[in-house]
């Protein structure tokens, strides 16, 4: 099950968040050849016009580090108000399936630039 966690960021800033991932028994949560997705939406049941999508980063596969990001461009284009999101970890079982993993979701809260 993901965890969640309501985050705020500023309307046409960088907004970078790093996430240090551990397993269930609390061990860290090796990234290696895991494949790390983010979105946020307007509504869950938005269309993929209404989707921004994350840039994510492996950052320490070992140590369970991953940052996603939102650039300043990406967050200026957004309306002020709260939005959805979620963070999944994809990767290969040994035959070769795909597995998928929530992680990471609930709310997004773009406050308002007043400089733009």
């Amino acid at each position: 099950m993901a965890q969640y966690e309501d985050i705020t960021i500023d309307q046409g800033a960088d907004a970078s968040i790093e996430l240090h991932l551990v397993d269930t028994d609390g061990s860290v949560k090796n990234l290696t050849n895991h494949t790390v997705t983010a979105k946020l939406k307007k509504t869950y049941s938005s269309d993929s016009a209404d989707t921004t999508s994350f840039v994510t980063t492996v950052a320490d596969a070992v140590r369970g580090i991953c940052t996603i990001t939102l650039t300043n461009a990406q967050t200026d284009a957004l309306k002020a108000g709260r939005y959805v999101y979620d963070v999944e970890l994809s990767f290969a079982d040994s035959d070769g399936d795909t597995i998928i993993e929530r992680i990471l979701e609930g709310k997004i809260t773009v406050t308002p630039s007043v400089t733009r």
